[in-house]
């Protein structure tokens, strides 16, 4: 293992009996809820991937260390501070040199989990094109690392407050695949349904499959599987576009990574708490079907 990888304990035995783990992010957990939901979520989370055969890896950076496995200091710390950095691919550096502790986005978390050897990544949403990239080639670096990182990604789509139709376009530039489990159009996060039509799978089988054909052929790119949010938890687009509308006009004047989370703390206050209820309910489907996925790439 790499010198500034540090292992919980717990991810620790599952290495040394070639047990499924499941790399988890941070991000949503210090900047993607309000406390205390998001330690409640995080712990949640942990517990389904364990409920699922698989050990949750909850990765963040800590004291100079990558942190493959957070205890619940860590967790609580991540949750409750305000000063944790958000650390894309990036920023892994300077949070390391630094002694900073940051959280990992989906770009962090993919690079650190890679270099710990974990195949099997569960997340929220993926970043993409932001609208306006035309002007301002505002791209996120979630796509970018997942055209060079070797896993599968379990998501419920891209974030609602991109341009989806340029997030697929670059997807497919970037030869990355998806999928769909159970869906044949892309899922837009708070949203079950959308008019973007993508290849769907029915099996875990037929995922793990083809994530090895990937590897046999050499490909090192992420397969992304997209994984609607339940429908009994949505927010039909129909109407979630026009919450949407009204955060982008509201925080015009951010530029950079303080984007997202402005934007999804005001979406929370307009759907009166009802898009983070959809965005827990979402990321609790992705994290038990990761879990299963883990299960199934390990044992064949």
């Amino acid at each position: 293992m790499h010198k500034l990888i540090v292992l919980s304990q717990e991810v620790f035995e599952a290495v040394q009996h070639s047990r499924p783990i499941l790399a988890l992010e941070s991000t949503i957990i210090a900047h993607g809820m309000p406390y205390p939901q998001n330690l409640e979520t995080a712990l949640k989370l942990e517990q389904i991937a364990r409920d699922n055969g698989a050990v949750p890896a909850t990765i963040c950076i800590h004291d100079g260390k990558i942190r493959i496995g957070c205890d619940r200091d860590l967790l609580e710390h991540l949750a409750s501070s305000d000063q944790v950095l958000k650390a894309g691919t990036r920023e892994i550096p300077e949070a390391l040199a630094s002694g900073t502790t940051a959280a990992t986005t989906v770009s962090g978390t993919l690079h650190c989990a890679n270099m710990a050897g974990i195949k099997v990544f569960a997340t929220g949403g993926i970043g993409g094109v932001h609208r306006g990239a035309g002007l301002s080639f505002d791209v996120s670096a979630d796509l970018t690392q997942l055209s060079r990182t070797p896993m599968i990604t379990v998501t419920a789509g891209a974030k609602a407050i991109l341009d989806v139709p340029a997030t697929l376009e670059y997807l497919e530039t970037l030869a990355i695949p998806v999928y769909g489990f159970c869906t044949d159009t892309f899922p837009l996060f708070y949203s079950h349904f959308s008019q973007y039509p993508i290849r769907k799978l029915v099996s875990i089988d037929g995922i793990t499959t083809r994530f090895k054909m990937m590897q046999e052929c050499g490909i090192t790119s992420s397969m992304l599987v997209c994984n609607p949010v339940p429908i009994e938890s949505e927010i039909p687009y129909e109407e979630m576009s026009g919450w949407i509308e009204k955060a982008l006009e509201e925080n015009s004047h951010l530029r950079g990574p303080e984007i997202t989370p402005a934007l999804l703390k005001t979406i929370v206050e307009k759907t009166q708490g009802r898009s983070l209820k959809a965005n827990i309910a979402l990321v609790e489907s992705n994290v038990k079907l990761g879990a299963m996925i883990a299960v199934n790439l390990c044992n064949e």
